[in-house]
């Protein structure tokens, strides 16, 4: 059986995950160890625990060490059967992560599948829906996918609550994906939602975009939620390009002031636009496990971060693929993977 150090390089939950996608793409078992050690709370912490269930809903797995707090896990798994499921994180931890998690192995399964997640749609840790939506989904689709997402109710933390419904339909191989350029940028748009808080807040932080990176009119949006269970507050920057689309979203945070939140976002879209690279930072890492499946593809992005590198290194554990990185500028970094 294979084992797998959860402290190795960044240390986080992404190492399980990436785990378990690779553990039920090619019905081979692991052993974890040493889960988030570095972490103030280590171990599988709920949204941890939800992943491991699911994917063992999903493939018949055998398992041991699923449990709160636990620092090491055995995951067998079967074949992986599509179908309905519903899974309930019972908290606000991430929806979005279990979904895609699970996505690789629904994508060889025999049948179509019908998911409803419960749980946080909106997480700080976690990309918000809007991002899985408009950015990652539709690069999966373009890499031979068919798959749908809905939003059916926000859920923000720490209140959670939210409810995502996701379609997939089997994909025999994916298609490579290579994303050399960016493209001309053909429209910057910036969203502020607030729900059960004063509408000021998703103001302030409208009034920073507009300042700080030029947006006018249409470009300028305030949504108040009406639908979701405990208070919450994200102000997202579209970025849309020739050949890809880009989501950076910002959290509002008690004690936290709007404009802060706001700089912050503007600094990493800013950022983004000046290496004029196709693919942001968190992008780069969630596309990494769907490239390596496909066998071949490359991209341009900024330089990779810890998570990136540490997640290279576990899907090097469970598949012989070359990952190379190259530094064309500081802040321009070309990744490709072949097998």
């Amino acid at each position: 059986m294979l084992t797998i150090d959860g402290s190795h390089g960044e240390g986080g939950g992404q190492i399980l995950r990436t785990s378990l996608s690779l553990s039920m793409c090619f019905e081979r078992p692991f052993h974890i160890i040493n889960i988030r050690a570095a972490r103030s709370r280590p171990g599988l912490r709920p949204q941890h625990v939800a992943a491991v269930a699911a994917a063992a809903a999903i493939t018949g797995a055998s398992v041991s060490g699923n449990t709160i707090g636990s620092r090491t896990l055995s995951f067998a798994p079967g074949c992986t059967r599509g179908g309905a499921y519903r899974f309930d994180i019972g908290t606000a931890g991430s929806t979005t992560l279990v979904l895609q998690t699970l996505l690789p192995a629904l994508l060889t399964a025999a049948q179509p599948s019908h998911l409803t997640l419960i749980g946080g749609t909106h997480n700080p840790l976690a990309p918000c829906f809007e991002f899985l939506h408009r950015a990652f989904l539709p690069l999966i689709a373009r890499m031979g996918a068919k798959l749908t997402a809905s939003l059916r109710r926000p859920g923000y933390f720490p209140a959670g609550g939210g409810v995502l419904e996701a379609d997939c339909e089997p994909t025999p191989r994916l298609k490579p994906l290579v994303l050399p350029v960016r493209g001309a940028l053909r429209a910057l748009r910036a969203e502020a939602t607030v729900a059960k808080l004063p509408e000021h807040i998703a103001r302030r932080e409208l009034a920073v975009l507009e300042r700080r990176l030029g947006l006018v009119g249409d470009n300028l949006k305030l949504r108040i939620d009406t639908q979701a269970t405990g208070p919450g507050n994200v102000v997202t920057v579209d970025a849309v390009s020739a050949h890809i689309s880009e989501l950076f979203a910002g959290f509002g945070e008690r004690g936290v002031r709007a404009e802060t939140v706001a700089e912050r976002l503007v600094r990493r879209v800013r950022r983004y636009l000046a290496a004029d690279v196709p693919v942001g930072e968190h992008l780069a890492d969630q596309l990494l496990v769907p490239m390596a499946l496909a066998g071949t593809g490359s991209f341009l992005t900024l330089k990779p971060s810890a998570h990136t590198v540490t997640n290279m290194d576990v899907i090097h554990r469970f598949i012989d693929v070359d990952i190379d990185l190259q530094e064309l500028a500081p802040d321009r970094w070309q990744v490709s993977l072949r097998r």
